[in-house]
């Protein structure tokens, strides 16, 4: 992300998207947190039309000033304010941003943030070279049980990581649990395989739609879920925003999803915007953000970079973040996830492609 200072940032996070305001409008509120002129807001406007945060429109006494889609997704997000409001009290979006994949930019990291991914890539991969394929077997089945029972987690499964390494070693459920418990977990492993199996036709054609629906039929396997794009409305608890309820609209949004993601600059681009992205227009019945966690691991494994197992992600935090970026299009919370569970991963596993 580009540097800007805390008056800058404030700008950012008051001015909501779809509307205009004059450099007064923006001064009033400014003013109301510290007292500065209308010359240095009009400074820090300039900037932020420089830096495409802000577009400018008109000319004179007209000028007005309005939120780019970059600007939206790099809106700072006071966390711990926001997630004490109930969720019809919070300034958010309530509907689908139709602009959202269209004007997305093509890489959301930094030229330094990059550079550490890069780092941290060179060493991963140094690292796997060595290992035996004893080892590899053994790290891969640690990986899927990590994956499988955290992921599970996130979507409210009450498995224990004891629980679910027994149940993917031995096949034993857990007592005092649901069947369809345990058959989240296993279809995590059953995905996971699939996306292993499948590397190099996803490398070669980048992600489909197909590719998506069928990761999507593994993670539903057994559960009684509809498999395919949903026809209708899904709601989502804790949040006022309600996805696309018109089936030609999602696969519509699926295609822009899909084609900007193989438009990124760099893999860390398109892992982190299929993440958030397949979870933001929950395509299918159920099974959403599942999905979206396997095949961001599946577009970072076809590149050999290290995938995110989400260990040592707070459950609340990780659903936070996609509230908010639900609410208000916001990628930073989920961003500083993604980065800190890549350098996480780096350091804690040994999983590369398949051997064919």
């Amino acid at each position: 992300m580009d540097k800007l200072n805390n008056r800058q940032l404030n700008i950012l996070e008051k001015i909501p998207f779809n509307k205009d305001f004059s450099s007064s409008d923006i001064l009033g509120f400014i003013n109301k947190q510290q007292k500065v002129s209308l010359i240095t807001v009009k400074r820090d406007l300039d900037y932020l039309v420089e830096l495409k945060y802000l577009r400018r429109k008109g000319k004179g006494r007209s000028t007005v000033y309005q939120k780019t889609i970059k600007g939206v997704l790099f809106s700072p997000v006071d966390m711990s304010l926001y997630d004490t409001l109930e969720p019809d009290q919070r300034e958010g979006n309530s509907s689908f941003n139709f602009s959202l994949f269209k004007e997305f930019p093509l890489d959301v990291f930094s030229d330094e943030e990059n550079k550490i991914f890069d780092f941290a890539t060179i060493q991963y991969r140094k690292k796997i070279e060595k290992i035996t394929p004893v080892i590899q077997l053994k790290e891969l089945e640690r990986f899927i049980i990590e994956l499988s029972w955290k992921s599970s987690k996130f979507e409210g499964n009450t498995y224990t990581l004891l629980d679910t390494e027994r149940l993917i070693r031995e096949g034993i459920p857990a007592e005092g649990h649901t069947k369809n418990e345990a058959i989240m977990i296993l279809n995590h492993k059953k995905a996971f395989s699939f996306i292993l199996d499948n590397l190099e036709s996803l490398k070669k054609n980048g992600i489909t739609i197909s590719f998506v629906e069928k990761v999507h039929e593994f993670i539903i396997e057994g559960l009684g879920i509809s498999r395919g794009v949903r026809d209708g409305l899904v709601g989502i608890i804790g949040t006022k925003y309600k996805p696309l309820d018109n089936k030609y609209q999602i696969k519509e949004a699926l295609e822009s999803l899909c084609k900007i993601v193989n438009e990124m600059k760099n893999v860390y681009s398109n892992a982190l915007i299929f993440l958030i992205g397949l979870s933001y227009i929950q395509p299918f019945e159920d099974g959403n953000k599942r999905t979206a966690r396997l095949l961001c691991n599946a577009i970072l494994l076809a590149e050999n970079c290290a995938p995110l197992s989400y260990r040592s992600v707070d459950e609340n935090l990780y659903r936070e973040s996609v509230l908010v970026f639900y609410e208000k299009n916001s990628i930073i919370p989920i961003k500083k996830i993604f980065t800190e569970q890549y350098l996480f991963s780096v350091e804690n596993y040994l999983i590369k492609q398949k051997v064919k």
